[in-house]
């Protein structure tokens, strides 16, 4: 907090690029109230229309003071989730004492400083531990089929002493010997050797590693020896295909250096390839180019085409895409290929993520990615906090080849979109958190330096004790991140992917995600999602409402002059079918659902409760011999009962279109996460909406989201457990 100089400023100005936007009410269009600064957050509170904008220290890449108006003294704030900001200060010293603040507590020097540290999830649903141990590192080689007689385990690097960046077990050639492993990982820079991170069903095999230290002239037989055992751990191909994602040019520069590539003489039935993936330094231009192509002040048609096609970014995607396809057709032709770029550890990392996603229909799904992730990125040592710029280093190490790895998994699912279970947003929520520092998972350059930070960090037995996972948090919000489009029994083991340049498109949900003037309010996703939520809850609800007659028929002990239920564990369309069936037949005396008549589940479910309201009453008269003078005093009761258990479940939901604001006066704006509540129907923004409890009128009773009103109300009617 002493690095706080002033908490506090009232008539503040917040500007936008677009202000027919804004919904601002100053005289000049844009927002104006109060801005305060926190431990953790910058938060910026527009009182007329109660908006609450709340940006993250770490999430601040840059903040820049402008020339002194007349209005005030400006500041221009970019973060790293690309919102680009100003806010316009009153008087220049508490502008400058804003701009002295947000520099510090942007730039940690201590990685003890980072957010994550400090997050209490106070406000979600899970605890410290969830999350961690949901990849195992083996289980998921295991998956793979790992080992078997072509490929082992080897525990040569259990300590981290033959590569500091390599997880602790690495699996390779059952017929590599400790001496040939070891001499090739001196003969690899870094000491990153050529292991195995994907097993093919048909055996081919996709490795990685780092450029050998070859200079002009030098040669490793061990490493030699090395290919030739991972050539022949594939029996089916008598040739290796070895990808340098590099550029020729400077594949040749490293070589003057005493690194460089490997000699095709000396390496026997080995292709090599090159491709044109830059350096970090090039993309890191690259991307800057792009946003200054994104924050035109008049932004034309020709300047921000122009601005994007110089940038060169959607060509870089481009060239991951078309390494990452060939990677992946040579695979599927049952040819084992060898990965390397410089260090092993940035294009390394996303042509083996991405043309894993291309092979592997698993990692196109949430769980998955999770695992794509954690064994690609993290377990092989990406360095996290030195391209994501987590503590205050050299801004050289800076780069964005996590947010163009997550560009072109964006790219496929554009071509393919009923062959992911995740969503656009899922996406974003992972490269915001990437940046933000708020859960520990990506924090730290390597797997050893995340057990070595016990070490660093006073009372840390365990880096997890003291940080949540962002994979726990994405577990709990699970409903918000799934692909309506998705058809898992039709997805492809191989996606065939189409390179054109015509087919790349740019990102505008990441890259203007803040500029709300050129998004709809609600995206087509979010309409789907919202759709597909309610029909859920309403097959849930049928399946209850079904369950519930068949009990009562059963009690009744007349299962044929009844009514007749469905199996309570049917689908909604397998109900309709037995409910048609029923009305052809004629055999249902209370009601029968003719399916020529049901045009949604909202039919179904009423249809569904007067049948149940029925059977009540029947049972009642079957029970009971006076039931003719008492049947309305009898079945009162249990109606009343039944009624409250069924206003749990919102038959009507409101609709997106016809929905500006939550009840809290917040305005939906695009991308930012809304919930309907499942039991009243109506919209809110994620603060108003964080509870989470089972319905009693589902079948499954899994916690779903409701309003803190109907939560208060569920609660006093029923004793169940909220989460």
């Amino acid at each position: 907090m002493e690095l706080i100089r002033t908490p506090k400023v009232e008539n503040v100005r917040m500007l936008y690029r677009y202000p027919a936007q804004s919904g601002g009410t100053s005289g000049a269009g844009d927002p104006s109230g109060t801005l305060y600064l926190t431990a953790t957050h910058l938060i910026f509170v527009d009182h007329v229309v109660k908006r609450e904008n709340w940006i993250l220290h770490t999430l601040i890449s840059s903040i820049e003071k402008l020339s002194i108006t007349t209005t005030g003294s400006p500041l221009l704030m970019r973060c790293k989730h690309f919102l680009c900001v100003t806010f316009i200060i009153p008087k220049e010293r508490d502008a400058h004492d804003i701009y002295l603040s947000i520099y510090q507590l942007s730039q940690p020097t201590n990685i003890e400083d980072l957010y994550c540290f400090n997050y209490t999830a106070s406000n979600e649903h899970f605890d410290k531990e969830d999350g961690w141990h949901q990849y195992a590192y083996d289980s998921e080689f295991q998956r793979m089929g790992l080992p078997n007689q072509h490929w082992t385990q080897t525990t040569i690097n259990t300590n981290y002493e033959i590569c500091d960046t390599y997880p602790r077990t690495l699996y390779c050639p059952s017929t590599a010997t400790k001496q040939v492993l070891l001499g090739s990982a001196n003969f690899r820079s870094k000491g990153r050797l050529p292991v195995l991170t994907y097993l093919h069903k048909n055996g081919a095999t996709i490795c990685r590693c780092a450029q050998p230290l070859s200079g002009f002239s030098a040669r490793c037989v061990e490493d030699e020896q090395l290919f030739n055992c991972i050539l022949k751990a594939n029996p089916k191909s008598n040739v290796l295909y070895v990808v340098d994602t590099r550029p020729m040019i400077n594949a040749m520069v490293n070589k003057a250096q005493g690194k460089g590539y490997e000699n095709e003489y000396f390496y026997e039935k080995t292709k090599f390839h090159f491709f044109g993936i830059e350096n970090i330094h090039v993309m890191r231009g690259s991307l800057q180019k792009l946003m200054d192509a994104c924050e035109l002040k008049v932004p034309s048609m020709n300047a921000f085409l122009s601005g994007i096609e110089g940038s060169g970014w959607l060509r870089h995607v481009k060239s991951v895409l078309e390494t990452s396809a060939f990677i992946a057709k040579a695979v599927n032709d049952g040819i084992s290929v060898v990965v390397h770029c410089s260090d092993g550890w940035d294009r390394t990392a996303q042509t083996c993520g991405i043309a894993s996603l291309i092979l592997e229909p698993y990692y196109r799904t949430i769980d998955g990615f999770q695992a794509l992730i954690e064994k690609e990125w993290l377990s092989f040592g990406h360095k996290f906090s030195d391209r994501c710029g987590h503590i205050q280093g050299d801004s050289k190490e800076m780069a964005p080849v996590f947010t163009q790895f997550l560009d072109a998994t964006w790219q496929l699912a554009q071509q393919f979109p009923q062959h992911w279970e995740f969503n656009e947003r899922y996406l974003l929520t992972i490269h915001d958190h990437v940046h933000s520092c708020q859960f520990g998972t990506f924090i730290a350059n390597s797997d050893k330096e995340r057990r070595d930070l016990r070490h660093v960090i006073p009372l840390l037995n365990k880096f997890t004790e003291r940080t949540y996972s962002l994979w726990a948090y994405i577990g709990s919000h699970r409903a918000e991140f799934l692909n309506p489009l998705y058809v898992p029994e039709s997805t492809q083991h191989i996606l065939d992917v189409n390179v054109s340049p015509q087919t790349i498109k740019f990102w505008r949900g990441l890259y203007n995600r803040f500029e709300f003037g050129v998004h709809p309010r609600h995206s087509l996703t979010e309409v789907l999602v919202a759709a597909h939520n309610h029909i859920s809850s309403l097959e849930n609800h049928i399946q209850y409402l079904e369950e519930q007659i068949s009990m009562i028929t059963s009690a009744s002990g007349d299962h044929h002059n009844s009514c007749v239920s469905p199996d309570p564990l049917m689908s909604a369309s397998d109900l309709y079918k037995s409910a048609a069936t029923q009305s052809n037949g004629n055999s249902n005396f209370i009601g029968s659902l003719d399916l020529d008549e049901i045009d949604s589940p909202l039919k179904l479910v009423a249809e569904s409760i007067h049948r149940l309201e029925k059977c009540k009453a029947m049972e009642a008269s079957l029970t009971d011999p006076l039931a003719d003078l008492r049947l309305n005093e009898d079945t009162s009761g249990a109606v009343s009962d039944l009624m409250v258990t069924l206003e749990s479940v919102g038959l009507e939901w409101q609709s997106l279109h016809s929905t500006k604001e939550c009840p809290c006066a917040t305005p939906f704006e695009p991308f930012a996460p809304k919930l309907h509540c499942h039991t009243c129907g109506q919209m809110f923004c994620i603060r108003c909406i964080d509870k989470r409890i089972p319905l009693p009128g589902h079948y499954h009773k899994r916690p779903v989201p409701v309003c803190r009103h109907c939560y208060k109300n569920v609660m006093r009617s029923n004793s169940i457990d909220c989460i």
